[in-house]
């Protein structure tokens, strides 16, 4: 029976990922998601609410709990070096239903992501051509959605998704080239800066008290979505998993370094008083600082290529984590389906394609949605896999862990850390508390989890979570549908 469901899932006896990633390659796939379009748009807004000391502050304690979270994804990712990333980690620690809810939350983040780059598309380009919001349609929220518009943004993710489904090497080469040329802009600013910035721009340092820390705070888990990126692809990677699991690391602290590289050139780049006037903060600084509209139409296009590493590494990641599902039994087995020449998994990238797609037409809205709805979500799920950490650190301490975090002690008290801080941002969204999401956010996130629920309610019950909970999972499924079709 276990055969058959593994033929109908395609079970992990069949693994038709090709490995073609090298180190460099998912170091950039995993930096590359966690720098989208967001330091483009938010950037002004954290000064304004915290000062360039309270954002930076706020940066140096959500990169710290990524960091942890980072150090725990390391060590599972290791142990663990199967495509779906997270769903492993949580089949194994905690059981079925909540493997699939944990890895429905870390999809529908990269989705929301990837919705908020397809709007991020062209908010850049009209940027950089005024003349492009052509034939108006319709206003939401306030805002006008222009035909020309939304289909460039809708054109840009036929065109991402098409090379996903071609393959990973074709995805990855873009990936690598958009992440460099985003690094060139970021050393530019940065000697910018250094030549040209004014210290007395960026007073006061601390504006909003612990309000404006946390407002920026809250951001983190949106801008720092990505860096599990690294495990979902684990299967395609041509390097150990030791290797693999360091990584992450590195990919988080890079992209703290980062972040906090942004805020202070773009700080130091206009006065504050500036920068809330300007459209795009972070470019205008710079074409503000250099007296030259050219500066900031480099910094917008370092943000478009921006968009394109984040919204890339999104489609793999969600891509191969749907696969994993599938291949579980977990969510219909259409999700499963590998295209026969390019060996990608083409159902769930055209299911997540077409999302991304239709996103542009909800105009400028969607930006400040897609922003609110995917931090909740995302928590959640790094929540469960600390948990998860600390449950195989003490039911399964045999494990083979090619990667150990710390010793017995050590390992413990970063996973009991990890759990603990992801708690306290969970509980930040709240209502009453500064992250209280507004009704379109709460509509995206809690549609997206009624789905998840109820693909969960119709799993088995009473399978044990541990290394046989996948197997276990289907063997009942297989009895299920023997039962139905006597």
């Amino acid at each position: 029976m276990a055969t058959q469901a593994q033929e109908e899932h395609g079970g992990r006896a069949e693994r038709l990922f090709r490995k073609t990633l090298g180190k460099w390659e998912l170091f950039f796939l995993g930096f590359g998601s966690m720098i989208g379009f967001g330091w483009i748009t938010l950037t002004g807004g954290w000064i304004q609410d915290a000062g360039v000391g309270g954002a930076v502050v706020a940066f140096l304690i959500g990169g710290a709990i990524m960091a942890l979270v980072g150090l725990v994804y390391a060590e599972l990712a290791a142990a663990m070096p199967f495509a779906g990333g997270e769903h492993n980690y949580l089949l194994r620690g905690m059981g079925p239903r909540a493997a699939l809810l944990g890895s429905w939350g870390i999809i529908g983040g990269y989705v929301t992501v990837s919705m908020f780059q397809s709007v991020a598309v062209p908010r850049s380009a009209t940027y950089l051509f005024p003349e492009l919001a052509q034939l108006p349609m319709y206003s939401i929220a306030g805002t006008e959605v222009f035909l020309t518009w939304a289909l460039l943004g809708a054109g840009t993710s036929v065109l991402l998704t098409f090379l996903n489904i071609r393959g990973i090497r074709q995805s990855s080469l873009l990936q690598s080239s958009a992440v460099i040329f985003l690094l060139v802009v970021a050393v530019v600013m940065l000697c910018a800066s250094f030549f040209g910035g004014e210290v007395e721009n960026i007073e006061p340092m601390f504006t909003g008290g612990g309000g404006g820390i946390i407002a920026v705070l809250v951001v983190v888990p949106f801008l720092f979505v990505g860096f599990d990126v690294i495990p979902q692809s684990a299967e395609e990677a041509k390097l150990a998993p030791k290797q693999m699991g360091r990584l992450i690391v590195v990919a988080v602290v890079a992209a703290t370094v980062f972040y906090i590289v942004i805020v202070s050139t773009t700080a130091l780049g206009a006065p504050a008083e500036e920068l809330g006037r300007f459209d795009l903060a972070t470019g205008d600084a710079m074409a503000y600082m250099l007296g030259h509209e050219f500066w900031g139409q480099l910094v917008i296009a370092g943000g478009l290529a921006g968009v394109v590493t984040s919204w890339n590494a999104f489609l793999v990641g969600a891509s191969r984590l749907l696969w994993a599902l599938s291949n579980s039994g977990m969510v219909p087995a259409w999700f499963g389906k590998m295209h026969p020449k390019y060996g990608t998994p083409i159902n769930a990238l055209l299911f997540l394609g077409g999302l991304t797609t239709i996103a542009p037409f909800f105009g400028l809205a969607m930006l400040d949605w897609a922003v609110d709805a995917t931090g909740p979500a995302v928590v959640i799920t790094f929540l469960m896999v600390s948990i998860t950490f600390v449950i195989l650190r003490r039911r399964e301490p045999g494990m083979e862990r090619p990667l150990r975090v710390g010793g017995n002690g050590l390992g413990m008290a970063i996973g009991v850390v990890a759990a603990i801080s992801t708690a306290v941002m969970l509980v930040l969204y709240l209502p009453g508390l500064p992250a209280f999401l507004d009704l379109e956010p709460w509509i995206i996130f809690l549609a997206w989890w009624a789905l998840g629920i109820a693909f969960a309610l119709r799993l088995p019950g009473g399978i044990r979570a541990g290394a046989n909970a996948e197997q276990d999972l289907l063997n009942a499924l297989a009895k299920r549908k023997d039962v139905s079709r006597s």
